[in-house]
């Protein structure tokens, strides 16, 4: 079946699409934060890896670093959503941005529900497969809401 405007979601938007898939990289970059402020436990639970939790523990700055770089891009993947709805006015290479975006997050949803079962690798396998499962679940989510946005809005796509 090929995907066209029509095909996709025929009765929600690609503005309302796109709104959500903003929404949700906002979240996820304020979660981010308070990641930070949460600590190494928080560092734990959500994934971070035991690495990242000990240095924590030891007061490094490099995972507050690292994840406030991971919360500023999906705070920017946030404005390209909003950009792409016509909330805000269009950003730079939005059209490429907002398909990178979506294939970022469901190339990260897809790769976690295959990994874990296919590798030990100390990056996958600090993790356990639950964590796996619904962390990929929700980029796949997040991906799929960019992605039948910009189907639907390619058009008017800056």
């Amino acid at each position: 079946m090929l995907i066209t405007p029509e095909t996709v979601g025929p009765n929600l938007s690609g503005v309302l699409l796109l709104k959500i898939a903003a929404g949700l990289s906002f979240v996820a970059a304020i979660l981010h934060i308070a990641i930070i402020f949460g600590g190494p436990q928080w560092y734990r639970f959500f994934g971070a890896g035991e690495g990242m939790a000990k240095l924590a523990e030891m007061g490094s700055y490099q995972p507050a670093i690292t994840t406030l770089i991971i919360a500023a891009i999906l705070f920017l993947w946030g404005l390209y959503g909003l950009s792409g709805a016509g909330v805000i006015p269009p950003l730079p290479l939005q059209k490429l941005a907002l398909c990178t975006i979506a294939f970022i997050y469901v190339a990260r949803g897809l790769a976690g529900f295959i990994l874990p079962f296919i590798t030990n690798h100390p990056a996958i396998s600090q993790n356990s497969v639950t964590f796996w499962l619904v962390s990929s679940t929700v980029c796949t989510l997040f991906g799929v809401f960019y992605l039948l946005g910009t189907v639907k809005n390619w058009s008017t796509l800056g």
